[in-house]
């Protein structure tokens, strides 16, 4: 008793001198001094943040115009507002234009030669091509990444509808299966998706149908917004919910078969298409410039063959591969 007095009488004493001397009585934790340090720190913010500070409230006119981009904001799984990304979109798309119309002119002058005033016209189209290439790409990111969750849960869900079957044989809820497809090791598309169902029940007080029906609403895949409805009309109509979640499962599995039959099929018409596009069209082409240069001849305005040549080599073949992986990694199965 009376140490504690003794520390009491102490603890007094201190605050009454920290208040002479006009001092913080509360003491900072280094994790809570570190985050107030982060916090009054330039770019903690995120870049969404940012943008949204700077073209927030100006952006108000040019919102009609994305209407349809909300949902698949929803449905891509970007955890994003859908004024921050516009906010956003116009943000990277100022700014690459300018980087553009201030790196084109330099690079078309010291490197290829291109004169003066050329090169500032390079400029101008670049900067202008840049801020029409921005606005797109964020107009379809959001469009590819739906549809690469929506074709990985598509993979994903005969291994999911059996192994919730599996569960439901055992008895167990359908809370339950949720939590448990939520926190599987084995890093899988379905548990982000099992981890909304389980947020609304657990966070926002919903009962399963309802959580349901909101993932019915969200999800990208109509294959799982199939079951999900499914999963609904068995619950209220009371019938045998592993029988049903079986067939699910038998029959995803068939549709997964004629997929991959169907990629194979598409895959060797892609290596046509590379093998005559990228590699012998590319050939032929540097053939003819390199002969057109050798002969002083078959410039196309400011275009040179050397320039061309350049061109081709070092923009155009690798843009080209760039745009078929991505085509590639679009319609490749990941199961």
């Amino acid at each position: 008793m009376k140490d504690n007095k003794a520390v009491q009488k102490i603890q007094a004493f201190l605050s009454h001198v920290a208040r002479k001397l006009k001092l913080p009585t509360r003491r900072l934790t280094k994790t809570k001094r570190n985050e107030e340090q982060q916090q009054n720190t330039p770019g903690f913010k995120g870049t969404h943040s940012l943008a949204f500070q700077l073209f927030g409230a100006k952006t108000g006119r040019i919102l009609p115009l994305f209407d349809d981009l909300d949902v698949r904001l929803q449905r891509s799984g970007l955890k994003v507002g859908f004024k921050a990304y516009i906010s956003l979109t116009v943000f990277a798309s100022i700014l690459t234009s300018f980087v553009a119309f201030a790196v084109i002119p330099c690079l078309a002058f010291i490197l290829f030669g291109v004169p003066v005033l050329p090169a500032f016209l390079f400029g101008v189209g670049g900067g202008l091509f840049a801020f029409a290439f921005s606005i797109v790409g964020f107009y379809l990111y959001p469009v590819y990444r739906a549809d690469k969750l929506k074709r990985e849960v598509d993979d994903e869900l005969p291994f999911t509808a059996g192994y919730m079957a599996i569960l439901t044989s055992a008895g167990v809820s359908p809370e339950k299966i949720f939590y448990s497809l939520s926190s599987m090791s084995v890093p899988l598309v379905v548990s982000s998706e099992a981890k909304d169902i389980v947020r609304d029940i657990s966070l926002f007080g919903r009962d399963v149908i309802s959580a349901l029906e909101a993932e019915s609403v969200r999800t990208p895949s109509e294959r799982f917004r199939e079951l999900m409805e499914g999963l609904i009309s068995t619950i209220h109509s009371g019938g045998n919910l592993p029988a049903y979640l079986r067939e699910k499962s038998r029959q995803y599995m068939r549709l997964k078969r004629i997929s991959l039959k169907k990629f194979s099929d598409t895959l060797s018409i892609l290596s046509e298409f590379y093998v005559t596009i990228l590699v012998t069209g590319p050939l032929l082409l540097v053939i003819m410039l390199a002969v057109m240069a050798m002969l002083g001849g078959g410039t196309l305005g400011v275009l040179s063959p050397d320039l061309i040549l350049n061109l081709l080599t070092y923009i155009g073949i690798p843009l080209a591969s760039i745009m078929f992986l991505i085509i590639l990694d679009a319609i490749s199965p990941k199961w």
